[in-house]
């Protein structure tokens, strides 16, 4: 099967996205006004501690507040000794390994967020979820940060081997080169990446992010609070770094700077990449080539239509998502329960494929149609968990309950792709989804990009709804320069008041 890692880079946003044999199955993407923050670390304040919900709200310097919950607390030695000293009186000669902390999480099994943090108190944080929807971001003071081939975690111990790697000699291996290598109370993950790893490659990797890890304590001192301590990879490169193994073929990317720097990132961490690493020439968008254009747009919609004419409805709440699955307008050949089972086998591969494209994450409730022999359930719950093994993402299943629904659970750490490229309906008052104006402004540079060599006209009259024109004319008005430049067009945006806020028309003149 043939897997391909396609990048489109422009000024204003960087798509990512995984193609296995012709279908887009992950999707990413960073705006420049709307980086993600998963994996920054922050010098932050505690401003509220909430006993009842074991959790303290911390102020990193995001529009939100973030929050922390009282197992992703950590206090070093000294900041933990300094803060006993406050709460219980306890004298000079206090020892960090007299209160018996918990190796996993340094604190100790009874104590709760109030007897570890308080209303003021800096702290040293890094973001584990990108904020979702109303809440604001997940934070984490047991820090991890990533390189090619390891994950470093210098408040714990522990050495970890991904479960990837399934090879008991490689594993053992592997854990005794990182024990003979790490410092002592530095914990390390070797990622599946690594498992042919040399010892050299392991140590550089080591020695690269002790001297990072480093480098962050050092700016943490200096920083005032709150402010952002180190900032995580942009896209691209973060695409090398957690998605490009070895059983992707070629990585396509076409922007010639990103290419240069995705080159240069890797001559240094994965020279061995280079020969699989191509620049897009082709005519068509890069997207469009791929099919990832069309992938994306189907995702959007909440039906989606089955080979065999039936389909499945998704539904995003607040709470949870509810998939439905119906025959449609598929009869079958011999009987009703063979139809039935047919739909919902069908169904089942639809669904592990649209979780994963998605990002859908949380509760997830999927309603298949009812079957009545109990060998028919077994079959399509069998059916489901073999397809999900194909995702990144720790997923749990229930077995289907008596109503015929299956309860599942999907790990997830950023926004799903409808709240990334949507935004809530202001014509039916958020009971729906619209384009965003972002997303309908970057889709009209695009088009203009894809049609501007096949018009002989200079000028470009661009009609859309003053919401639009307004990002296009402000925000994004450095990018309406650029592709001015590009095309060698002029562009003239009119707003029109009787425009859909999705719809738009491009005049060439």
């Amino acid at each position: 099967m043939a897997i391909e890692l396609v990048i489109n880079a422009t000024s204003y946003e960087v798509r990512v996205a995984l193609v296995e044999n012709g279908t887009t199955t992950e999707f990413y993407l960073q705006r420049q006004r709307e980086k993600g923050m998963v994996g920054n670390i922050y010098k932050g304040r505690v401003v509220r501690v909430l006993p009842g919900m074991q959790a303290a709200f911390v102020d990193v310097g995001l529009e939100r507040t973030a929050f922390l919950f009282v197992d992703d607390v950590f206090i070093g030695p000294t900041g933990l000794e300094e803060q006993l000293k406050k709460e219980y009186g306890c004298g000079e000669s206090i020892q960090y390994e007299s209160i018996q902390l918990d190796a996993a999480t340094r604190r100790s099994p009874g104590m709760n967020i109030e007897d570890l943090l308080f209303e003021g108190q800096e702290i040293l944080v890094q973001i584990s979820k990108e904020p979702l929807g109303t809440k604001g971001a997940r934070l984490t003071c047991h820090i991890s940060i990533p390189s090619r081939h390891l994950v470093l975690m210098p408040t714990t111990s522990h050495i970890g081997i991904s479960k990837k790697i399934e090879s008991e000699a490689a594993r053992k291996c592997l854990w005794a080169e990182i024990d003979a290598l790490r410092p002592p109370g530095m914990g390390f993950i070797v990622r599946t990446v690594a498992e042919n790893a040399t010892r050299e490659k392991l140590e550089n990797n080591m020695e690269f992010l002790l001297s990072l890890w480093q480098d962050i304590q050092e700016r943490a001192k200096r920083a005032s609070v709150p402010s952002l301590v180190y900032e995580d990879l942009n896209i691209s490169l973060r695409a090398i770094r957690d998605l490009f193994s070895h059983e992707v073929d070629r990585l396509v990317v076409d922007d010639q700077a990103t290419y240069d720097e995705i080159l240069e990132f890797v001559h240094v961490f994965a020279p061995r990449l280079k020969e699989r690493i191509y620049k897009y020439d082709g005519e068509l968008p890069i997207f469009d080539a791929y099919g990832v254009e069309v992938d994306t747009n189907r995702a959007l919609g909440k039906k989606i239509w089955l080979r065999s004419g039936g389909y499945i409805v998704i539904e995003l709440t607040e709470a949870l998502t509810v998939i439905d699955v119906n025959t449609g307008r598929y009869v079958g050949k011999h009987n009703l329960e063979e139809t039935i089972l047919k739909t919902n086998l069908e169904a089942v591969k639809e669904i592990a494929y649209q979780l994963r494209l998605r990002n859908i994450g949380g509760i997830i409730i999927i309603d298949f149609i009812d079957m009545e022999p109990e060998v028919h359930r077994n079959e399509v719950y069998r059916a489901l968990t073999e397809e999900v093994k194909k995702d990144k993402s720790k997923i749990n299943i229930l077995a289907l309950s008596e109503f015929g629904l299956v309860q599942m659970t999907r790990m997830r750490s950023r926004e799903n792709i409808s709240r990334m490229l949507q935004e809530p309906c202001f014509y039916c008052d958020g009971e729906g989804y619209l384009k965003s104006r972002r997303t309908t402004c970057f889709e009209i540079f695009r088009r203009i990009g894809r049609e501007a060599g096949e018009i002989k006209g200079n000028k470009v009259i661009i009609k859309v709804h003053p919401l639009v024109a307004d990002i296009m004319l402000r925000e994004e008005g450095p990018s309406v320069e650029e592709l001015e430049r590009e095309t060698k067009k002029r562009l003239t945006i009119l707003p029109s008041n009787g425009m859909h806020i999705e719809k738009y028309e491009i005049i060439w003149e």
